[in-house]
């Protein structure tokens, strides 16, 4: 079930994590693992806040913090060397917070292959937005998505289908960079491969019916 302001409230309580705070968390216990088993189930938590419409805004929010205090009207009634100083830690925190989307992308290029798996599945969960979409086209993500689509873990690249379905129709150049010969042929074998995985096929078929077959007829 999806979130909503009200459902939010009424899961946390007055003394709840906000949600923004709790995400905020979560990248940086990501960020100071020292071991792989954490750093998976962190960003396996992570992707599944991103299937929520709910938290796509927070996925992106990096700097409001900053923002909104530099902007709060009561700063110029505090010394000049307090706000300094609380300027200064808060641009070291900013510095120090991930843009989740990006956490994703990094881990679709580690070795380890689960957090492969989770940071693409984030992605995908989360690319139907159009702004999240462009935020993940404008890191480079879009070759490190087709790469995925060569890995030997069938969720990986069911994944990486899913995330192609809805990025493709991001603008022309998105499109081009996705529908290139190569790229077509290995989702075409991934669809005519019904009998290896139906999961890989439908999903193949869906894209060539979107993306390709479509195109064809109105042409």
């Amino acid at each position: 079930m999806f979130t909503n302001n009200q459902r939010q409230e009424e899961r946390t309580g007055k003394h709840g994590t906000p949600r923004l705070q709790y995400l905020q968390e979560l990248v940086s216990q990501f960020q100071n693992a020292t071991d792989e088993e954490t750093k998976e189930r962190t960003v396996a938590n992570l992707a599944n806040f991103a299937y929520d419409p709910y938290n796509y805004t927070i996925l992106r929010q990096v700097t409001s913090s900053l923002l909104t205090f530099y902007h709060y009207p009561c700063r110029t009634q505090i010394s000049p060397a307090y706000f300094i100083l609380f300027m200064m830690k808060m641009l070291i925190g900013v510095l120090e917070q991930l843009n989740v989307l990006e956490l994703f992308i990094d881990c679709i290029t580690e070795p380890n292959e689960k957090l492969v798996e989770f940071g693409i599945g984030g992605i995908c969960n989360a690319c139907a937005e159009p702004k999240n979409a462009a935020t993940i086209i404008e890191a480079d993500g879009i070759p490190l998505i087709i790469k995925c689509l060569s890995s030997p873990v069938r969720n990986i690249v069911n994944y990486a289908l899913g995330a192609l379905y809805y990025i493709c129709d991001y603008n022309r150049a998105t499109r081009e960079e996705i529908v290139r010969p190569e790229v077509v042929d290995l989702i075409e074998r991934y669809a005519a491969a019904e009998s290896v995985s139906v999961s890989f096929s439908n999903l193949a078929k869906a894209f060539l019916d979107k993306h390709i077959h479509a195109n064809t007829r109105d042409s």
